[in-house]
This record gives C-alpha cells, structure tokens and sequence, in this order.
C-alpha cells in the first residue's frame, strides 16, 4: 500500500502541479481559439488568470504563512539535547552525482543548520534521514550526499546516524524511530523547512515520537516587501509547495499518519 501510495502521489503531483495544469490549460485554450472555437477563450483566460493572480497578489505567501507560523522554536532553548533529527529534502542527489560535489537546493538551510546544532549540541547525536525521494534517480541517496557535505565540513562523524531508506515524510519517522529508539524523556530537535513542520510533527508525534520543532527555510514575512519582491518564478514554486503541504496534510490525516488534520503546539 505504501509503494502505492508513493507512486500515485509522484504521478499525480508531476501532472496536476498549478503551474503546469494552467500553463496546458492556456496551450488547450489557445489551440481551440486558433482553430475558431470561441469557447477555448476560458481555458485560456483560465490559465493566464492563474498566473496573473500569483504576480499581482500576495496569494503565494498567504498560503505558505500559516504553515510557517503553526510553530516557533523553543523560548528559552533546551539546556540539554540528546539528539537532532535532519529530514531530507534540502540536498540534489542526481545533481551531486553528475557533478561529484555537494548539490543543495532551496532547503539548504536544514543542512547548515544542522551543521549548527551539531556544534552547539556536541553530546547529541545527529541523524540525517533521507534516501531516494523521486521515481528517476541515480545510484547516490541523500543520505550519500549529507555525508559528503557534513564532512567535508567538518562535522564530528562518530556522533553521526544516517538513514537512507526514506522515500517521504512517514518514512522518516518510522524508519528513523527504529534506528534511534529513543528513550522516555529525551530530548529531541526536528529540524525541517518551517513550512513542512505541522506535517512531520504529526508524523513524529503519531509514530510515539514527541520531538521539539526546529524550523527553518522560512519563505514568508509580514512587510509590503517580503510580500511582494519574490521574483515571478519563486513564487509559483512558494505557492506550488504550500498548496502541496496543504494537501499533504489532509492526505497524511485521512491515512492516519498524522495526529491530527493540522498539527499544531501542545
């Protein structure tokens, strides 16, 4: 059922993503209107409205800005921390391979920050999750690339876990969980993008895993100018990726992965 799932998510995404459903909704309505049929005008309208919309209204970080605003990191910060947990997703592994050097992508900041806490935190083990997370890849996983990243460096090694079998988010705390097998009491930090905490706190938490939120990868803010001066494309790619976590998080509740529909701060 898992296999299942995790291909019909990729297949489905890859097709119904917003910015490439509107941009075939424009091409459909265009090829109708140049073959006189006057009713392709609304596809056509359909999809350069939707593109029109993301570059005049602050619509793409209104729908990221709940997501990152659900949690905070922990005021005043643990003065002890057992362990530091780093979801995959920051770093390009076929990217890294054609090239033979680290590639990160967008999410770069969970592997410094990780780099971060390593060092603030030098008693807590660090553990990377993360192996092969689409359908076409090469032979490296994320795991190989945080490896080569973190120790190149020069991030302690002996007090490094690397789990490079999950495919998504579930996979993370499940597969991770068993690896760890962490103690009543303990202290453990998550660290992910701040947008796709709500989701991997509820997965950690459904799985028995009561973690302590460490986001970071913030994309929204509260003035005119964080609202607005995101160049065209990264915006589309802001509300393509918060429009995903939304339902994500209504997929992941009604598969029963997550505590609750949107998981928030207890």
């Amino acid at each position: 059922m898992t296999d299942v799932t995790y291909v019909l998510s990729k297949i489905l995404w890859f097709v119904l993503r917003p910015g490439t459903l509107a941009l075939l909704f424009a091409c459909i309505g265009l090829a109708l209107m140049w073959r006189g049929r006057r009713w392709g005008r609304w596809p056509l309208l359909a999809g350069i409205g939707f593109f029109v919309v993301i570059l005049a209204t602050p619509v793409a970080p209104w729908v990221v800005a709940p997501l990152e605003n659900r949690f905070a990191r922990p005021d005043p910060v643990p003065a002890h921390v057992d362990g530091i947990i780093v979801l995959g997703g920051a770093v390009d592994q076929n990217l890294t391979e054609a090239r033979g050097i680290p590639a990160l992508n967008g999410a770069a900041e969970r592997m410094t920050e990780g780099a971060i806490l390593a060092r603030r935190f030098p008693d807590a083990r660090l553990v990377f999750t993360g192996g092969q997370g689409s359908l076409v890849h090469g032979t490296l996983t994320e795991a190989d690339v945080a490896r080569g990243l973190w120790t190149a460096l020069g991030v302690p090694q002996d007090h490094v876990i690397y789990e490079d079998e999950a495919r998504n988010t579930f996979d993370n705390a499940v597969l991770t969980k068993r690896i760890v097998q962490p103690q009543p009491g303990q202290v453990w930090l998550l660290v992910t993008s701040a947008s796709h905490m709500p989701r991997s706190v509820g997965v950690f938490r459904q799985a028995g895993w009561q973690v302590v939120p460490w986001p970071v990868n913030f994309r929204t803010g509260s003035s005119t100018a964080a609202l607005y001066d995101a160049p065209f494309p990264e915006r589309i790619g802001q509300f393509e990726a918060g429009l995903r976590e939304w339902v994500g998080l209504a997929a992941y509740w009604l598969m029963g992965r997550t505590d609750a529909l949107f998981p928030g701060p207890r």
